[in-house]
């Protein structure tokens, strides 16, 4: 796939593939500090139940997908898991290298045609307040705010969306 600066190549892979768990350990690196002075704030009980919310069994995940480079190196992330009726965008994520280059719009691209070709009609996604980039991202490329769904409804910086997948579809 072409984009306005680079070239990307979208790979489909497990979710347990080794630079799959790579990217996701640099996103959780890179987020995680962002986060935990709120999550400081709660009890040990309650980050407990919160971990157990944002927790991803690897079961529900139905597509993982890399953004790699024209050099083949994965630069990018992100997965769609079943969630009760929905497909939910999950742990889109692309280093920081590669950002601002289309990698991220072609994984988001990727996740909406391979919602399509599995029926869905839109797709769900959450994010935390602490993730401006993220939150502008997905409003660019057509994702509204939606009411909090479970499991995140516990989590005050939660921030959901959702984009209606019929206008993509050409």
């Amino acid at each position: 796939m072409t984009t306005g600066h680079a070239t990307w190549i979208i790979e489909r892979v497990d979710w347990h593939d080794e630079r799959a768990v790579a990217l996701r350990a640099a996103m959780d690196d890179e987020i995680g500090p962002r986060y935990a002075p709120v999550f400081a704030e709660f009890d040990e009980q309650t980050r407990a139940v919160l971990a157990e919310d944002f927790a991803v069994d690897p079961a529900t995940i139905v597509d993982v997908v890399l953004v790699r480079d024209a050099a083949g190196e994965p630069v990018g992330h992100a997965a769609l898991r079943a969630l009760g009726g929905e497909l939910e965008v999950k742990r889109v994520f692309v280093q920081r290298r590669a950002r601002g280059q289309g990698a991220s719009r072609a994984l988001m691209s990727e996740l909406e045609r391979l919602a399509l070709a599995r029926g869905a009609s839109q797709l769900i996604l959450q994010t935390g307040d602490r993730q401006p980039e993220a939150i502008a991202l997905y409003e660019r490329i057509g994702y509204r705010p939606i009411e909090v769904f479970p499991p995140y409804t516990r989590f005050p910086a939660s921030r959901c969306f959702a984009k209606p997948l019929a206008d993509t579809a050409s």
